[in-house]
């Protein structure tokens, strides 16, 4: 008797919520961090980390935001499967990276130059760019893209 398996079905579907004159360009990292700054809770920046990605099509415009994780006061956990499947979803063609530090250092600690390092590689296996990954405080921001880290 042959046995019969039961599998889930997958759909994968995107809905855009704007038309694409509508959508903001990136086109510097002060950009990316103006964008990112409004979409930041400022009453949690001190207190504790978060990490969000923009998604971007092929002209740099911002197709979402994605909150991937919440952490504690010195970390955040973030999970690489997660970002680049919200981004083949969105069939995003570049990515950039961002959390805050609640202690307003802005310097990347070595955990942070280490998951970027991670994330352009498996970019590159998938074919999204990692075009930048900016560090957000309260008082300003540092780019990985403008510092020659990336």
């Amino acid at each position: 008797m042959e046995k019969q398996f039961k599998v889930s079905e997958i759909e994968i579907s995107y809905r855009p919520a704007f038309r694409l004159s509508e959508k903001p360009k990136i086109t510097s990292s002060n950009a990316a961090y103006g964008i990112l700054d409004q979409s930041w809770d400022h009453n949690k920046m001190e207190l504790l980390e978060e990490f969000k990605v923009i998604l971007l099509n092929r002209q740099n415009r911002v197709l979402g935001i994605l909150h991937v994780a919440q952490g504690g006061f010195s970390e955040v956990m973030v999970d690489p499967k997660v970002v680049f499947s919200a981004a083949l979803k969105a069939c995003a063609s570049g990515i950039i990276l961002a959390h805050n530090h609640p202690g307003s250092e802005l310097r990347p600690s070595e955990a942070d130059v280490y998951l970027t390092r991670k994330m352009v590689d498996g970019g590159k296996l998938l074919g999204i760019g990692i075009f930048d990954h900016i560090i957000i405080s309260a008082y300003g921001y540092y780019s990985f893209l403008d510092e020659g880290m990336l």
